[in-house]
């Protein structure tokens, strides 16, 4: 079977036959570049995909990933990345052993297959130059053969004739004799030319052609061999990087299978473990005896002496520290009458009424009963100690004993900062070695530098290492006392976490087992219950940072009016004074004659009148 044999006519049948199987062979270069570009758009995308799910450095979820299954899916998403890297591979390796082979071997299939037909063209040239030659030979035969014909013709016709000259016959018989030499030689010429393209014709169909035919035969069977190899070589990059994808899958049933559900559940119980104990019974109140409460015109301190009401902020109930609210608010809900005011006198004259009239007599409302319902009221304030705590972690300072987190989470929080600060001192003990040697290498050859420059550093460092002593003792005995090595914290510790305050004696029972911090975190206390001072003056101690109330309007005394009852001011009649809370309903308007003199009056007993660009201001009265 050969194409020379078989396919000696089909020249331009093959060329194109030639030219189709080339861009096919191109067609297969673009579909493996074309997979190699898919590859790598995927593996990027798969890189990306595990990039995006990585935990960020130094963020809450990186903690997060402590657990069995978060580490699991960490895996995962690792694996991803090498499943990524082999698809990164497959592509390199495909443009590598294919496409660069490919474009290459097409390149010289091209040059074979413009050499092979030229040689086929140039030996059709030469066949038709030969047959080109015998047609004009045997043209001129024939021609020839028919000029001695007629010039014989001729010649017989003028010997024939007695009326033509002997001269003209033998003129006659000259040119006939020259045609049919001529006629003789044509004949010679196309003979010779005519067994020169026979064997010209001959090596064509069965010499010439049929080798360029099956050079292009072979060229061609190459090609249909190199597309096979290439497809071999697909599938072979292909199962060469199965056996790591099979390992990445491994990998990822390997961390599926780690994931132990126990220990995460263990490791939520580290998490969030507070350390309380669980609430007790609550015991059984009998409001069925009457409770006696006594007015106390002085102090908290002294109604409470008296009256005998408890006021537990918090003890072991759950409510919420609200330290966000103003002193001049809070002192006003503490202090402000419950009962209706007074109705103004008959006479505008102080001679009218002898006593002028008498404000509210609070009989079951002292200060005690209102700072009850303030403290009943929600969101509820456990104790001072709290609020003040709140008031710092609201504006962003956390206690550096952590004292606001509960104890279990207060010893891994102190523990931690114990290892830091342990680290930190061997780095600096470290250092402070290195520089020692390095003075003494400077001690024994002074050519190398000067060791008193030296000595700065060295002091430096030393200085380094004690403070970070100092704050390892310190942050090792609150842990002590976390981890119950120590019955109680200290003066000096309870002054730097800024949670106790000598100066006040305790009157204020079940303050010591805050269970919310302000900002919903738990705070850590005394397991026993102390009791702390909460007088007036405490009160307005832990607030004397509040700005006054500004005033709102002036106002003028109508009637004079003797203010007896706490939270009342007295005002004589015709005086002016500042408005710095309107009526807001219950019949009393508060007043300010100084900065330090402020009560509540009979919104009757005075006239109102408010600056419209104040704040709360509505209406003139």
């Amino acid at each position: 079977m050969s194409w020379g044999t078989e396919l000696w006519d089909q020249f331009d049948n093959l060329e194109k036959h030639t030219q189709w199987g080339i861009d096919t062979l191109e067609k297969c270069i673009k579909f493996v570049k074309e997979r190699t570009e898919i590859e790598l758009s995927y593996a990027k995308q798969l890189r990306n995909l595990s990039k995006k799910y990585q935990p960020k450095k130094n963020s809450k979820e990186e903690e997060e990933y402590k657990y069995t299954s978060c580490k699991a899916f960490i895996s995962t998403l690792n694996e991803m990345n090498d499943y990524a890297g082999q698809h990164e591979v497959i592509s390199e390796n495909m443009a590598s052993q294919i496409i660069v082979d490919l474009a290459r071997y097409v390149q010289e299939l091209k040059q074979e297959r413009k050499s092979n037909f030229h040689d086929g063209r140039k030996a059709q040239q030469h066949i038709e130059t030969c047959w080109k030659q015998l047609e004009s030979s045997k043209r001129r035969f024939e021609r020839d053969c028919k000029e001695a014909d007629r010039a014989q013709q001729y010649f017989e016709k003028m010997d024939a004739d007695i009326n033509v000259t002997k001269a003209d016959v033998e003129k006659a018989r000259q040119q006939a004799q020259i045609r049919h030499q001529m006629a003789e030689d044509s004949k010679a010429d196309y003979s010779s030319i005519l067994q020169k393209f026979n064997h010209e014709q001959h090596e064509y169909y069965h010499t010439h052609i049929p080798n360029i035919f099956q050079k292009i035969q072979e060229m061609e069977e190459r090609r249909i061999v190199r597309i096979g190899e290439s497809m071999k070589t697909y599938a072979e990059v292909d199962r060469q990087v199965i056996p790591i994808i099979g390992k990445c899958l491994d990998g990822i049933v390997k961390a599926a299978e780690s994931i132990d559900q126990k220990n995460d559940s263990q490791l939520v119980i580290e998490a969030y473990k507070s350390g309380f104990e669980p609430p007790g019974d609550i015991e059984f109140e009998d409001y069925t005896q009457p409770m006696k409460r006594t007015v106390s015109d002085n102090s908290l301190s002294n109604s409470r002496g008296e009256g005998k009401p408890d006021l537990k902020f918090g003890g072991k109930s759950k409510g919420k520290l609200w330290p966000f609210i103003k002193k001049n608010k809070l002192m006003s809900l503490l202090t402000s009458p419950h009962q209706p005011p007074p109705p103004p006198p008959a006479s505008a004259s102080p001679s009218a009424v002898p006593n002028g009239p008498q404000s509210p007599k609070q009989q079951k409302e002292p200060l005690s009963h209102r700072f009850n319902e303030f403290m009943t009221s929600k969101p509820k304030i456990h104790c001072f100690r709290s609020l003040k705590r709140g008031l710092s972690l609201k504006l962003g300072a956390t206690p550096e004993d952590f004292s606001n987190l509960p104890p279990e989470q207060r010893r891994k929080k102190l523990q931690q900062k114990v290892d830091e600060l342990s680290k930190e001192i061997q780095k600096e003990m470290d250092q402070r070695d290195a520089i020692t040697k390095m003075k003494d290498v400077y001690l024994k050859n002074p050519q190398m530098g000067d060791p008193a420059s030296l000595d700065h550093k060295l002091a430096e460092v030393s200085q380094n290492i004690e403070k970070l002593r100092l704050e390892t003792q310190k942050f090792e005995a609150w842990l002590a006392e976390v981890e119950g090595r120590l019955p109680a914290r200290s003066e000096q510790a309870r002054r730097q976490s800024g949670l106790y305050d000598s100066q006040n004696p305790p009157t204020v029972n079940n303050c010591a087992q805050d269970r919310e911090s302000p900002d919903g975190s738990y705070t850590e206390e005394q397991s026993q219950e102390s009791e702390v001072k909460v007088l007036a003056t405490d009160f307005d101690d832990e607030f004397d940072d509040e700005e006054p109330l500004p005033a709102i309007g002036t106002c003028k005394a109508l009637y004079t009016f003797e203010g007896q009852n706490e939270g009342t001011i007295s005002v004589v009649e015709g005086e002016t004074l500042y408005v710095i809370e309107e009526d807001k309903g219950d019949g009393w308007t508060r007043i300010r004659r100084n900065e330090d003199e402020e009560g509540y009056v009979p919104t009757s007993y005075v006239e109102v009148c408010l600056d419209k660009n104040a704040k709360g201001a509505k209406t003139y009265i």
